[in-house]
């Protein structure tokens, strides 16, 4: 696991080939998480649906994504929301390495709102799956009912916490963080409500692929070149660099 989020920010940029993946950690409502007022439903007559496709082939696992989620919403220390795990896998007998970008999967039956004993996570009417930070208790359950290992109970408040899409951006007219910073344009967001929006067009295809789809969640976050042996990975440790001895005493 990572000592510290610092540990993991060294990391970027460096690839280590490993079998590997990077385990989303605890993360945190930030100071960007939507209010209770912010979070309510949409306006009656609005009909939107938003959603993100990753193009994995375009994902170069620089780490941007994870970087400017952790500015934009104020994520505490050893948190995330979004992180890009990394496999390596075999292609044509050699090994070759695979990004792999995870967030919550904003599901339209999502696992993680029947079990809340409170109602403090609810789906918006526009698909976002949030969390009422005033309603939770921070019970876990809906940690442990997420099968996309994307919860987490913040260190700091003892409150559930996830990604939102940045949906105080979204309600801005904004792209959310991860997606604007996002270097080889691997992530795209928009409404798919919208025939004209690049997200309705590329899901259209019939090629986007999502994780677990076995699970019947209905999943909000759908892949393009997705390696099928990867549907089913959103766990694992995470394959970080470390310093050399010599490095380490000079």
């Amino acid at each position: 696991m990572l000592d510290t989020r610092r540990d993991f920010l060294r990391a970027i940029g460096v690839v280590t080939v490993g079998a590997a993946s990077a385990a989303p950690a605890s993360a945190a409502p930030a100071a960007g998480a939507p209010s209770p007022a912010a979070a309510s439903p949409a306006a009656a007559g609005d009909k939107h649906r938003f959603a993100m496709v990753v193009d994995v082939g375009k994902c170069i696992g620089c780490q941007a994504c994870t970087v400017s989620c952790i500015y934009e919403n104020a994520v505490p220390e050893d948190s995330f929301r979004t992180i890009v795990s990394t496999y390596e896998v075999e292609e044509a007998g050699r090994a070759a390495m695979v990004m792999l970008p995870r967030l919550c999967n904003h599901c339209t039956d999502a696992p993680c709102i029947p079990v809340c004993p409170v109602g403090a996570t609810f789906q918006r009417a526009d698909g976002i799956v949030v969390v009422d930070a005033d309603k939770c208790v921070g019970c876990a359950y809906c940690v442990q009912a997420c099968p996309y290992d994307a919860r987490f109970i913040n260190h700091v408040t003892r409150k559930a916490d996830k990604c939102t899409l940045c949906a105080h951006r979204v309600e801005a007219g904004l792209l959310p963080a991860c997606v604007e910073s996002c270097v080889g344009g691997a992530r795209i967001f928009g409404d798919l409500e919208d025939p004209k929006s690049a997200v309705s067009k590329l899901v259209a295809r019939g090629d986007a692929k999502v994780l677990k789809p076995e699970l019947g969640t209905r999943p909000h976050v759908f892949y393009l070149g997705l390696d099928e042996r990867l549907t089913g990975k959103v766990e694992g440790e995470p394959t970080l660099w470390r310093p050399s001895t010599t490095e380490q005493h000079t």
